[in-house]
């Protein structure tokens, strides 16, 4: 009986205070626990994809657009990135916004991120919130979050949407189920 090795990762993230770090820790950890042989960078940072049999992108959202560093990773390796399995995925505000025009803008991706993912051709994208604090933020800022549905500020992250997410990558690769644990913090 011949086994197949366990497909090699590499979780690459773009990140602008830590909201994606953690994320991309939680997919890494996620899909290592089920086997994979996985490596989790910053992706300025990130390895040479020789031997990489999939790879999952993460990226913060400023500015309706990708990290730069990020987008600028994607545009050099894309003929790279077009031979593995990629998976894509965001951390913005969208996912956390209520009410009929907060929840219409969470479900569209923003123009420059759909050309990236259009680009990419991820086998999977998703859109997650991050953790949004108040100081510091412009009273423009904070008065259209509230306009578009955004109900209170801290960590907005829904680690049982991340882990389902997580969870579909394992699937799609084939990984056994994962023991059981605790949601993410």
């Amino acid at each position: 009986m011949t086994t197949t090795p366990a497909p090699r990762i590499a979780v690459l993230y773009a990140t602008a205070h830590g909201s994606t770090r953690d994320i991309a820790e939680f997919v890494w950890e996620d899909l290592v626990a089920r086997g994979a042989r996985g490596e989790l960078y910053d992706i300025d940072h990130a390895p040479d994809l020789t031997g990489i049999d999939a790879v999952v992108l993460g990226s913060a959202i400023h500015d309706m657009a990708l990290l730069p560093e990020a987008a600028a990773y994607i545009r050099h390796n894309a003929r790279t990135l077009d031979d593995k399995d990629v998976w894509l995925f965001s951390v913005g505000l969208g996912p956390a916004l209520r009410g009929p025009v907060g929840r219409w803008v969470g479900r569209r991706a923003p123009r420059k991120i759909a050309a990236v993912r259009d680009l990419l051709r991820p086998r999977g994208y998703a859109a997650f919130a991050g953790c949004y604090e108040r100081e510091g933020v412009s009273w423009r800022a904070r008065t259209m979050y509230r306009i578009l549905g955004g109900a209170r500020y801290g960590d907005l992250r829904d680690w049982q949407a991340v882990r389902e997410w997580s969870s579909g990558i394992a699937d799609a690769l084939a990984l056994p189920h994962a023991p059981a644990h605790t949601i993410h913090p």
